[in-house]
């Protein structure tokens, strides 16, 4: 079995950086850098998973994938209301932001979502634990379902985020 980590087509560039978390934002056409995933387009999968965001079922589309099943619990961390749809820049100047959150990961975490860590991670966890052991599969999802799930399946630490159109096997 093996397992592709796809993280969508990018949004205009107005939502770059910013926590778009569950808001419901389509991809820009423009943007779309075929080259970044030509090895998946000649891949065959057994199955294709992606979260039920327009961010993710457009990037299939637009790979030319008509057959996958979409699953809200690869859906993006959902974040607080005053945090959604904000850049670092902004959620920084709101009178409440409290420099210490930024301390750890899971202080963060806090501070930003309305999804505790715990239930996101078990969100995540459920998904996994119904995929078959010996497929190929293709996962299309956000970057922070994508680093979640690199954390409870992969042995190497991720290092960096996916950024748009990038893409992370695990073996």
């Amino acid at each position: 079995m093996g397992i592709i980590l796809l993280r969508h087509a990018p949004p205009a560039a107005e939502y770059h950086g910013r926590y778009n978390g569950h808001t419901d934002i389509p991809i820009d056409p423009t943007l779309f850098d075929e080259t970044k995933i030509a090895a998946l387009a000649h891949q065959k999968f057994d199955r294709i998973y992606a979260s039920d965001l327009c961010r993710c079922t457009e990037t299939l589309r637009r790979m030319g994938m008509e057959h996958f099943t979409t699953d809200p619990r690869l859906r993006e961390v959902r974040f607080k209301p005053l945090i959604e749809g904000k850049s670092f820049e902004q959620i920084e100047r709101m009178e409440n932001f409290d420099p210490r959150a930024l301390e750890s990961m899971e202080s963060w975490h806090a501070y930003v979502c309305d999804e505790p860590l715990e239930m996101f991670r078990e969100r995540v966890q459920s998904f996994l634990e119904e995929l078959p052991n010996d497929e190929t599969i293709l996962i299309c999802s956000h970057g922070g379902t994508i680093g979640m799930i690199r954390s409870l399946l992969d042995t190497t630490p991720a290092s960096t985020p996916l950024g748009y159109l990038d893409h992370h096997f695990l073996g």
